[in-house]
């Protein structure tokens, strides 16, 4: 997320006077960057990932993990006191939504696929210094009681009844920004952006999020959420909880159950705006295949959910759609007059429907140059604004085409949710920060991160074009997430480097519906998703194929057609991955292919599975699909001894399979 900016964040009924404003500037930055970059080319494949942690106390006398609220100072002394540290092991610490996140990156990109280990290297060396300071704030904790540094997709206790914080009294005081039943407010960073945003969303929505996943049905799983309690802190918001759930449903209202999960990401730079534009549609057919095989989230609010993943909790709550732009009815029509929650009244006119959240699947394909791409791919049903669009399309700085300036006028459809006072009036020549406004607000699988006016031909220091690659889940230890991220970086330089005649496109509708299957409990293994018959021809065929299909076919599987001929345009293989297995410079590469491909296949498990087996053949799981403090107390210790590969109990072994598992204990990178 990067460092926050000093200023004053305005609520939602200051900020709304400006929307069209923001809007109108944003559309004229974007245009003085087309105009200094668009020219732009021949960069080079730079590319990075970000990591998102959870920072955790594990109480080992009371057997219970809460997580960490008190040091995310450590995000403000790792940018001062211990920048050095950072910056000689190319780390950057970033802030993230929740007070208990870190987000880490590398400290500069990486340039091609460098060597075998050189990803997760830097990995290992983030969370070494992460848990090196957390040692440091430690030494105030009590006798039994200790930090601890994890990549957990989703902690499963967060908003559970009993202490999931490591404060003394999680409710204290009323928690304003979300008016959440279940999280306080010291789950969101301490910057003030973060709860004005929380705020402002509930406030344009009129009322508060909701969010819905379907429980894994159990013995003795109730037929209701039954941490759902009587309060008479706010009206509404305390009247919506009851009429809000659904039957068989665990329900989640604030944006700290989505945002207060974590990723892991990648962005990488393309040659120039059409490379760039060419590999953004490539890769909407792969993110929410990907989804699917990085899954991690099988629990929330301290229940099992009959789901696998966290995007669709992250969508609902951040979801600021009124019941009007949701073709909904109000909760409470009384406080929600006519379903238009906070929007003024001037503005009510011009509202549309929208199918779907800020935070969703990608909507459109760039298009291009591409001689295989057609607008038909592009048939779904996507509002745009008008205004943004015949300014683009009529510009006299630089000629959009119409699926560019498309893409642009889908994004502008949505109110900027955190307007600073300060940066209200901007200089257009020279600022990008109303286009990003928007842009950054707009959370898809897929970003196409366009440059600042610096960025001019000549100044190769500024970045330029980049793709950001957003679905996944992360992954317990640094080896899978380094897999992960070499993985789709192969994927990325095969489209850049050999797609010339490639043929990515299918129909859009088919990959919303896939991004609807990757959400399903197992979905890896049970799914059938469509996907591309031949990425060679003029064929725009489609068939349902399974993951392992999808992944190991002859014809159109992701190893056959981009990680084999990139890894033999590399010289590294005469014909197949597997051959790595044997190199002496690349072995490591072999086995981060093969735990994804022994997912894909079904031989391993994926994590999320792996999550849920541990949960319900643990003694304390009751049959009620609840996840306890005990439960969840062991469950984080295991993280912990997966993330050492600490192989004692043979769970390393249980997660990735005998011969990955012996590889990883004896080649231990430096931790």
């Amino acid at each position: 997320m990067g460092l926050l900016a000093a200023g004053t964040p305005l609520t939602w009924y200051d900020s709304r006077r400006y929307n069209e404003h923001v809007k109108t500037e944003g559309t004229e930055q974007l245009l003085q960057v087309m105009k200094a970059a668009a020219n732009r080319d021949h960069d080079p494949l730079y590319w990075g990932d970000e990591v998102e942690y959870m920072l955790m106390e594990i109480d080992d006398t009371n057997c219970n993990t809460m997580l960490d609220v008190i040091d995310d100072k450590i995000i403000t002394d790792l940018n001062t006191d211990d920048y050095q540290l950072c910056k000689d092991n190319n780390v950057e610490i970033h802030p993230e939504y929740g007070r208990f996140m870190v987000e880490a990156t590398p400290g500069g990109p990486y340039h091609g696929l460098t060597n075998g280990h050189f990803v997760e290297s830097n990995m290992v060396e983030r969370r070494k210094i992460i848990d090196w300071k957390l040692n440091q704030y430690a030494r105030r904790l009590s006798k039994g009681k200790r930090l601890s540094v994890l990549t957990m997709t989703s902690f499963p206790r967060l908003g559970a009844s009993g202490k999931f914080l490591n404060i003394e009294n999680q409710w204290d005081h009323k928690n304003s920004a979300s008016r959440s039943l279940f999280l306080p407010d010291e789950t969101i960073n301490r910057h003030v952006r973060f709860p004005t945003l929380t705020a402002n969303i509930r406030v344009r929505r009129g009322e508060k999020v909701c969010i819905n996943l379907p429980m894994y049905k159990d013995k003795f799983t109730p037929e209701y959420d039954t941490s759902i309690h009587d309060r008479e802190w706010f009206t509404p918001e305390d009247l919506e909880s009851k009429l809000a759930s659904k039957k068989g449903h665990v329900y989640l209202d604030a944006m700290g159950f989505g945002m207060g999960s974590a990723c892991l990401q990648m962005t990488f730079q393309a040659p120039n705006i059409e490379k760039s534009r060419f590999l953004y549609d490539s890769l909407v057919n792969f993110a929410p295949i990907m989804l699917a095989v990085s899954a991690a989230a099988p629990a929330f609010k301290g229940w099992l959910v009959d789901q696998d993943v966290r995007w669709n909790v992250i969508s609902g709550g951040v979801d600021c759609r009124t019941p009007f732009e949701r073709s909904t009815e109000p909760i409470l029509p009384k406080y929600n007059k006519n379903g238009l929650g906070g929007v003024s009244e001037e503005e009510q006119s011009k509202l549309q429907r929208i199918p779907k959240s800020r935070y969703s699947c990608v909507d459109l394909f760039l298009g291009g140059k591409n001689k295989h791409f057609n607008r038909t791919y592009n048939d779904t049903e996507v509002p745009i604004n008008d205004k943004v669009l015949n300014r683009l399309l009529e510009n006299d700085i630089f000629p959009f085409d119409y699926d560019l300036a498309k893409h642009f006028a889908h994004l502008f459809i949505r109110d900027p949710i955190a307007i600073y006072e300060e940066s209200i009036n901007q200089d257009n020549m020279t600022s990008t920060n109303h286009f990003e406004n928007i842009q950054s607000t707009n959370w898809q699988t897929l970003r196409f991160k366009v440059p600042n006016q610096k960025a001019i031909p000549s100044n190769k220091s500024a970045p330029g074009w980049r793709i950001e690659f957003r679905p996944l889940d992360v992954q317990i230890t640094d080896f899978e997430n380094a897999a992960y991220a070499n993985f789709i970086f192969l994927i990325s330089e095969a489209i850049l480097t050999l797609g010339e005649n490639l043929n990515p496109y299918l129909k859009m509708s088919q990959v919303w519906e896939n991004m609807h299957k990757a959400h399903s409990m197992d979905a890896i293994v049970k799914e059938k998703f469509y996907w591309k018959d031949s990425f060679t021809t003029e064929t725009s065929s489609t068939s349902l194929l399974s993951i392992n299909e999808i992944f190991h076919n002859n014809e159109s599987g992701i190893f056959a057609t981009f990680i084999n001929p990139i890894l033999m345009y590399r010289g590294l293989v005469n014909k197949e991955w597997q051959e790595l297995q044997v190199s002496p410079n690349y072995q490591r590469l072999y086995y981060y292919l093969k735990v994804i491909s022994d997912r894909a296949s079904g031989k391993t498990v994926s994590v999320a599975r792996f999550i849920r087996n541990f949960i319900i053949s643990h003694p304390d799981y009751k049959q009620d699909s609840q996840v306890s403090e005990l439960i969840n107390y062991d469950l984080s210790l295991m993280f912990e001894r997966l993330t050492n590969l600490d192989n004692a109990n043979d769970e390393i072994t249980a997660l990735f399979g005998h011969s990955t598992a012996e590889y990883l204990t004896t080649t231990k990178l430096n931790k």
